[in-house]
């Protein structure tokens, strides 16, 4: 499943790259925009570039992020190198400001998929994963705020108006791959149940989270409950909703989004 995502986020992005952003001199993101850039004004194949200028980042990655992620980040990289170098380049649109929008969108879809599978398309990406584990912002708006000197080099080498639709681009990318990729949402679950201990134990072994338990009696029927208190992340939600569904369909469940979380919390 991870494999197909990669490959599917990579097949969007190179779609975007040749059909809409290479055609009008547009950059995108990271270093897959200074390789663009570079494929523009040399000889060389923007795919080959790309790899080029990934391999430093991927060894950095394989000594902070583990060897699974940079696996599946080595098959993106290498895999959006190839649909670059094979797609060929060809001007869908002659509109500059559509096709930055739609080069922006596609580009945030694959990598979003792409993060969606514990990978990476290399480049600022990893940077942005390092940050992100050490703080809950979000993905992409990190990697806009890293890329002010993709839009500053796209001014000065093509044209400002070349800058400006960058700017688009990056911008449309930055959103989708938020919109996407959620794992920063945090969200609290209070679990009003007549199950606790059994709950409690199910979801302390299938779930890498801390529950607080607490005593509670119902005041229409004077029944005991039990409380259960969590905060788990957006990605975790189906799997903990299939497991009290498991162990009691009647447990009342509230749900909230979480704006900050303070102390020890397992954000890998």
């Amino acid at each position: 499943m991870h494999i197909l995502l990669i490959l599917a986020g990579s097949v969007l992005i190179a779609i975007a790259y040749n059909f809409f952003l290479i055609p009008h001199e547009i950059l995108s993101s990271g270093l897959s925009g200074v390789a663009i850039m570079l494929g523009i004004i040399t000889p060389l194949n923007t795919g080959l570039l790309n790899f080029l200028l990934n391999l430093p980042l991927l060894i950095i990655g394989v000594v902070k992020l583990g060897k699974k992620f940079i696996a599946y980040t080595i098959l993106s990289v290498v895999s959006l190198s190839l649909f670059l170098y094979w797609i060929p380049i060809t001007q869908l649109s002659t509109e500059p400001i559509l096709s930055s929008l739609f080069g922006g969108v596609l580009t945030g879809a694959g990598v979003g998929l792409t993060f969606r599978a514990s990978a990476s398309s290399g480049g600022f990406d990893i940077i942005a994963m390092l940050l992100a584990r050490k703080r809950d912002f979000p993905l992409g708006t990190l990697l806009s705020i890293m890329n002010a000197v993709v839009i500053v080099a796209a001014g000065f080498l093509f044209s400002w108006d070349a800058a400006l639709s960058t700017l688009i681009a990056i911008y449309a990318t930055g959103k989708v791959v938020d919109t996407i990729h959620t794992k920063h949402i945090k969200l609290t679950l209070h679990i009003v149940t007549s199950k606790g201990d059994e709950l409690c134990a199910k979801m302390l072994k299938n779930l890498y989270r801390g529950i607080t338990v607490t005593e509670a009696k119902g005041a229409y029927s004077g029944e005991s409950r039990s409380v259960l208190m969590t905060v788990i992340t957006r990605y975790q939600l189906n799997e903990v909703k299939q497991m009290i569904q498991e162990v009691d369909p009647h447990a009342f469940v509230n749900i909230t989004q979480t704006v900050e979380v303070m102390g020890l919390f397992h954000r890998e």
